[in-house]
């Protein structure tokens, strides 16, 4: 795609800057062609050819919104007064643009405003939206409720509170949303003491932060179940750990001798003088090996049918180098130095092992999730 070169932005600026709104004019564009002109005439307010534009052009824009005015009102087309309501929003705003420079004014000097009409307008939109709801929630379907909350959220944004629209929008909600229980992740072990609260809490925070309470999917843990009464969900996820092990260690060490040999500056310059330096290093590497494995399953409360019956697998290598030399420290590299000042180290506990071998495991199921619950948002 070919780009405009960056010297000739300032110049299209002012030249959109500097228009009068004839060429809109001249295409009909009158809504434009009055903006442009009340634009110019701010900043040059003998500008004749915006003076002309706003005066032969501003009854054209007002017979135009008539014309369509008429039409929108004699049609039987679905939420006419909402075409109705922009056509004189739009008016209403050239009479703002117009009142708001002493220069357009002198021209106009009472521009159109609706007042009480566009209030009747809103009036008659609110009403259209809202029973177009009713009907919709009368349907009793999922699909027909959702469509319900929209037009209840549209006749609220016209008029807030009309007629009972927060309840009935509150109705159509509850019906619209998919109720999904999330169950605790189970730890089956005789061998470790380790708890998946943590885990739990993280994948309920997605969840919350990925399909917020306005969305038509809601998750719920099953004691805000019983709270909410919400004894018929939709879904339940069922999450079980098992097949794991934490802190398996495994040490290996390593010894060898070390001989550097560094040139060593002389006051003879005919001559090359080495100095041999020697060390033997041991290195010792700790390595404790986690793992394991999630089984997580979504389950459709109302047929009992498996949808998902997935393993995600997980890892984690907790490691820990070290090492002790004796004889000269110049034999060492900076790494091998590097290891020298580092200690043994106790072994982490297990469960914060179980942690971290859980969150490559966190990531693969969060994305799972969301794949699966997008479809009903």
């Amino acid at each position: 795609m070919l780009k405009k070169p960056l010297f000739l932005l300032p110049i299209l600026i002012f030249a959109l800057s500097c228009s009068t709104g004839k060429k809109a004019l001249q295409k009909g564009n009158y809504y434009q062609a009055i903006a442009q002109a009340v634009d110019r005439l701010k900043s040059d307010p003998d500008n004749e050819k915006a003076s002309k534009v706003l005066r032969e052009g501003y009854p054209l824009a007002i017979d135009w919104s008539q014309e369509e005015l008429d039409f929108a009102l004699s049609s039987n087309k679905a939420f006419k007064w909402e075409q109705t309501i922009a056509t004189m929003q739009q008016v209403n705003r050239l009479s703002e643009i117009i009142r708001s420079t002493p220069a357009a004014r002198k021209i106009i000097n009472e521009p159109k405003t609706y007042t009480s009409e566009l209030k009747m307008a809103y009036e008659k939109a609110a009403s259209e939206r809202y029973q177009a709801g009713i009907y919709q929630l009368e349907q009793n379907s999922r699909e027909a409720a959702r469509t319900a909350f929209e037009h209840f959220y549209k006749a609220d944004q016209f008029i807030p509170g009309y007629e009972n629209v927060v309840q009935e929008m509150e109705i159509a909600k509850d019906l619209a949303t998919y109720k999904v229980i999330i169950e605790a992740a189970t730890v089956q072990s005789r061998t470790y003491k380790v708890t998946s609260e943590f885990f739990y809490n993280q994948v309920f925070e997605f969840l919350h932060n990925k399909y917020p309470e306005r969305s038509f999917v809601n998750f719920y843990s099953p004691q805000q179940a019983e709270r909410f009464q919400i004894s018929q969900p939709d879904f339940i996820v069922q999450m079980e750990f098992f097949d794991f092990s934490v802190g398996n260690l495994v040490r290996n060490e390593k010894e060898e001798e070390l001989i550097k040999r560094v040139q060593v500056e002389t006051k003879d310059t005919t001559r090359v003088t080495y100095k041999t330096y020697k060390a033997k290093l041991k290195t010792f590497s700790d390595k404790v090996i986690s793992g394991g494995r999630l089984n997580y399953r979504i389950i459709d409360f109302q047929t009992d049918n498996l949808l998902r019956d997935k393993l995600i697998p997980g890892s984690f290598t907790w490691e820990n180098q070290y090492a002790i030399y004796v004889g000269d420290k110049q034999a060492l590299s900076e790494k091998q130095y590097e290891l020298t000042r580092n200690k043994a180290l106790p072994l982490p506990p297990h469960q914060d092992l179980f942690i971290e071998f859980t969150r490559p495991i966190y990531e693969n199921l969060c994305d799972d999730l969301d794949r699966f619950f997008r479809r009903y948002r």
